[in-house]
């Protein structure tokens, strides 16, 4: 671990990485299964094979990835009420069910999966920053487990993906891009972004906002160019635990 000098709470540089860990297999019950950490933040993304698809995909041929996003009432510092409880769900665990969902698909062949759901639920255990980036990282290692689980028993004749996908925070501090933010350099962040790739490098989606002063192209390259280093580091990570 480095000094403090790039200014990080934590003692990273700016370039660094949380510590990052999967535990596989989390759950007895589901098909694939991993908790996630980027730091402190933790993810229980769990991936469940079922034979069908949504009615509007009946006959297609075709399947179907989705995802739910959640977060403890006490994943943060003061509890929240269940949304269950409230009736509705908000807008933001919405917006973050849909960007998981979304960033799935982008490497799944929909036709080799053949008229099959795969329903990744990601629930948020500990929130320290960075959860809906961990929940896309770990939802693909769960999503591996699960296609694999699913082509042992016959369900699927191949594996349909089509590469990895991974996602990382960026954003600016005091001038400084920096890569997976924790709570504390979110909240102070001038620019926050969210940075989703596959494991080739490519983007997937970006979501980035100047909270505080506008940034200009120089400063986005050098944060799209911090992500995508980031993505390929955790592509490796996603690889060394699948292997194991």
């Amino acid at each position: 671990m480095a000094d403090n000098a790039g200014g990080r709470i934590d003692g990273r540089t700016p370039q660094d990485l949380r510590a990052i860990k999967f535990e596989r297999n989390w759950l007895n019950q589901a098909e694939g299964s991993v908790l996630v950490s980027f730091g402190n933040t933790r993810v229980l993304c769990v991936a469940s094979f079922t034979p069908g698809v949504p009615r509007w995909l009946v006959g297609s041929g075709k399947g179907w990835v989705t995802s739910e996003y959640s977060m403890l009432p006490r994943a943060t510092h003061t509890r929240s009420d269940r949304e269950s409880v409230k009736g509705k769900l908000g807008g933001r665990t919405q917006e973050i069910s849909r960007l998981v969902g979304r960033s799935l698909r982008s490497i799944v062949d929909m036709k080799a999966l053949g008229e099959n759901t795969v329903v990744l639920d990601c629930d948020v255990l500990q929130a320290d920053g960075g959860t809906r980036t961990a929940a896309i990282t770990g939802a693909y290692v769960a999503l591996v487990d699960a296609l694999n689980w699913a082509k042992g028993k016959g369900h699927i004749t191949s594996i349909p993906l089509s590469g990895s996908v991974a996602a990382v925070s960026v954003g600016i501090i005091n001038g400084t891009p920096m890569l997976d933010l924790c709570y504390e350099e979110d909240v102070t962040a001038e620019t926050d972004m969210n940075i989703v790739c596959t494991g080739d490098g490519n983007f997937v989606e970006v979501q980035g906002t100047a909270e505080g002063k506008p940034f200009d192209r120089n400063l986005l390259n050098q944060l799209l160019d911090l992500g995508a280093k980031g993505c390929v580091e955790l592509s490796r990570l996603q690889k060394a635990a699948l292997d194991s």
